[in-house]
């Protein structure tokens, strides 16, 4: 029934007569803006109130000017701005049940029963407490004559959700926090200018990194970079670390490589529970082996800079999922945290993650290290793992007599260079001889092979395009060639790292095990700069036309990190009547405060509704109201180095691509042959929703569109209505299918008797 009423609901009416307050609250981070905007625009959109609470908490409980009600305008060009527009503080005063009395008068006042915090597990622990204790200080706030009995009444629930926004990813519960993404960008920016001078010099280089006591930020970078050595607060190193970091040094010095890189995470320790800072680590290093030797301490830099795209999509979804959790909230429904697992919205009890991140703390105390990387979470853990083989550079004893080549195929992009050094490393971990396949098919075809080495592909996570070479030369015009080719090497396995022209392999031929790759996110950068034109030019739009062939993920994503008015994709069919809507759209905009537009077109989007086209409509009809420039992105989106992102998540593709396939070549091995002739022998490894999944080729045939290179069905089509009324369309937004309030489900790990006893009944954590 409760879903029936969802469907029957028209959002654009569930809150009217009801307000929502928004604050952001301790440290600040990359991506809380765009957050506050969705909140403030969906919450307008749905009819209801919007107030923003300025300097957290601490306005919260001053009142007066420090809450204000938001206008659709108020939040204009705040996506690109890093910290928070309305400000954050420390506040002891709401600590205290004096303090929550006040915060809790000023919103009856106001009739504020619905309350969104931006902020950190602190922050959302207060706001927990606050909540629980709200009948109660509506009843002191009676007593003394502050307020009414109707007051009381009117304003007798109060509805919270929490967004976590902290850059040091430490909320258990959600796969990243608001700000997490674009910190990682400024210290593998960091990262990547201290490795040419350290090559130059043959340096070490020891870099500290923020996330008080949580490892993430440490972890992350030193698997992005490829870094010799990590310190982290969860696992600190077992005793005697010292030698074996010297020993490990050194052996990567003798095997030729010129620098060498240490992670420390600001609240690195060791067993004994004393600190390990970079200058301890430094003097190590001089003292036992004198290499010159650099320390980096990155401090609030990490803060700094614009979001990155990925933060600026998380906090606009996050908004969004807010708003609707609190206005379908009923007084029995928990306090909840908006997160993501995977690439779904979800709900989760407050008081649960903060529990759960609690226990990590308690974990780490009682030096349970290997339950404080299990609470951490299945992301948290694969990563540890991952980094864990990487490290290992003493090939095994035994070899597998088993040949992987790996080979690049379709357009470069960013992250391929990650994917085939974790790859070659787990191979040869594995005992398998690696072989490079050079210039895609037509270098297999070609006998174009030569081995590759764990030396042969250091320094490969931060470099852009492909260092094997790729073409984007179809399979099937050297079928009989490659044929020969993989007789000839005795090649009994192929890894294909690449994009649509894998599903073209021929399995009855060739068993492909395949990392798709995506192009490297700079698009909402680019926009960014267009965006600053026209806000310093008034009355200008922007028609920008981005790549992605008759996939219109890029310009879709793109349009949600930049603000765009509009993105026109293949798989949203358009016409003349939406063009003239979009125009009078514009039109209608240039008449309020923002006096500028943003539209995205896909480039295969519409045969005759061109990019010269559009920018031509809506010159003409925008004459005397507005002017328009154009922009064609072209190649310069496939450039560049790979964001952290791409870089971990084509180590770990790549590291979960040579296990799986490493599994399947014991299962078909027979008297030194291959007998690969099931259905999942050739697969397809992924995304998708909430996990990394290998799906047989000959399945996911069947959900392609190969005229036109992109799948039948897309999940991120349901996105695009968010940006359509984020740019203030009056369209219906479905409310039928939302994130379900979930649980923190934590994985068992041993603990003691009385901590087992309550984690009994807890399901296996589902792989995020």
């Amino acid at each position: 029934m409760a879903n029936c009423c969802r469907m029957l609901m028209d959002p654009t009416k569930m809150g009217i007569g009801r307000s929502v307050a928004v604050l952001t609250s301790g440290g600040d981070a990359q991506g809380m803006n765009a957050a506050v905007r969705a909140t403030v625009r969906v919450g307008l959109y749905t009819g209801a109130k919007v107030y923003f609470v300025h300097e957290g908490y601490q306005g919260l409980v001053d009142g007066g000017e420090n809450i204000k009600l938001a206008t659709w305008e108020s939040v204009s060009m705040m996506l690109q701005l890093g910290g928070t527009v309305i400000g954050s503080a420390r506040c002891m005063d709401f600590r205290a049940r004096e303090g929550r009395m006040k915060a809790a008068l000023n919103l009856v006042k106001l009739g504020i029963t619905n309350l969104c915090v931006i902020g950190g597990d602190g922050s959302l622990t207060g706001a927990n407490q606050f909540r629980t204790e709200w009948s109660t200080l509506l009843v002191d706030l009676v007593k003394a004559g502050k307020i009414s009995d109707d007051e009381a009444k009117t304003s007798s629930h109060l509805n919270i959700v929490g967004m976590v926004g902290s850059i040091d990813n430490d909320f258990c519960g959600t796969d990243m926090t608001i700000g997490t993404d674009s910190a990682l960008h400024r210290i593998i920016e960091v990262v990547d200018a201290i490795t040419t001078t350290a090559q130059s010099h043959q340096r070490t280089f020891i870099l500290e990194v923020m996330g008080r006591h949580c490892g993430y930020l440490a972890l992350v970078t030193a698997l992005a970079c490829g870094a010799d050595w990590v310190f982290i607060p969860e696992m600190p190193p077992d005793e005697g670390w010292e030698g074996h970091l010297c020993r490990r040094l050194a052996d990567q010095r003798a095997r030729g490589c010129r620098l060498n890189v240490i992670i420390v995470a600001e609240g690195a320790m060791g067993r004994d529970g004393k600190p390990i800072g970079s200058e301890d680590i430094k003097k190590l290093v001089e003292k036992n082996l004198g290499f010159d030797t650099r320390t980096t301490v990155l401090g609030h830099v990490q803060r700094g800079g614009t979001p990155s795209a990925f933060d600026r999509i998380l906090g606009s979804r996050m908004g969004v999922e807010a708003v609707m959790a609190l206005l379908e909230a009923t007084p029995e429904t928990p306090a909840c945290v908006v997160s993501l697992s995977g690439n779904q919205a979800v709900r989760l009890p407050l008081i649960e993650c903060v529990q759960v991140t609690k226990d990590v703390t308690t974990a780490m105390a009682e030096n349970r290290w290997e339950d404080a990387i299990k609470l951490r979470g299945k992301s948290f853990e694969n990563n540890w793992n991952t980094y864990k083989m990487l490290a290992h550079i003493n090939p095994p004893d035994s070899k597998s007599n088993i040949n992987v080549a790996i080979v690049n195929v379709g357009a470069p992009c960013a992250g391929m260079n990650a994917a085939v050094r974790s790859a070659v490393r787990i191979g040869i971990i594995q005992g398998h001889n690696m072989l490079a396949v050079y210039d895609g098919f037509e270098g297999l075809a070609h006998g174009n092979i030569k081995p590759i080495t764990w030396t042969g592909v250091s320094g490969w996570t931060g470099k852009g395009g492909s260092e094997l070479g790729t073409k984007r030369v179809l399979p099937s015009k050297y079928i009989e060639e490659i044929s020969l080719t993989i007789a000839k090497f005795n090649i009994h396995s192929l890894v294909i790292i690449g994009g649509f022209e894998v599903r073209y392999c021929n399995t009855s031929t060739i068993s492909p095990r395949s990392v798709p790759t995506v192009i490297h996110q700079q698009y909402p950068l680019t926009c960014d700069r267009i965006k600053q034109s026209a806000a310093g030019t008034k009355r200008r739009v922007f028609i920008i036309e981005t790549m992605g062939g008759y996939c219109g993920y890029l310009a879709t994503m793109a349009g949600l990190a930049a603000g765009a008015d509009a993105a026109y994709i293949y798989e949203d069919k358009f016409g003349i009547r939406d063009l003239e809507m979009n125009v009078e759209h514009l039109v209608q905009k240039m008449k309020t405060d923002v006096k500028r537009g943003l539209i995205l077109r896909n480039e295969n989007c519409n045969a005759n509704y061109t990019t010269d086209f559009i920018f031509a409509l809506y010159s003409e009809e925008g004459k005397g109201v507005f002017d328009c420039r154009k922009n064609i992105l072209g190649h310069m989106q496939q450039g560049g180095t790979p964001t952290p992102f791409d870089r971990n998540f084509g180590t770990k593709m790549g590291s979960k691509a040579v296990l799986w396939l490493t599994d399947k070549l014991k299962e078909v091995y027979r008297h030194g042959r291959i007998f690969a002739n099931t259905p999942d022998s050739a697969c397809v490894l992924g995304m998708r929703k909430r996990a990394l999944t290998f799906q047989p080729l000959a399945e996911l045939i069947e959900q392609t569109d190969f005229e036109h290179r992109i799948p039948k069905t897309s999940w991120w089509l349901k996105l695009r209505p968010i940006m359509k009324i984020l740019a203030k369309y009056n369209i219906s937004l479905d409310t039928s299918e939302h994130a379900h309030m979930e649980h923190v489900i934590k994985k068992r790990v041993s603990m003691p008797a009385p901590l087992m006893k309550k984690h009994e009944e807890e399901v296996e954590e589902e792989e995020e």
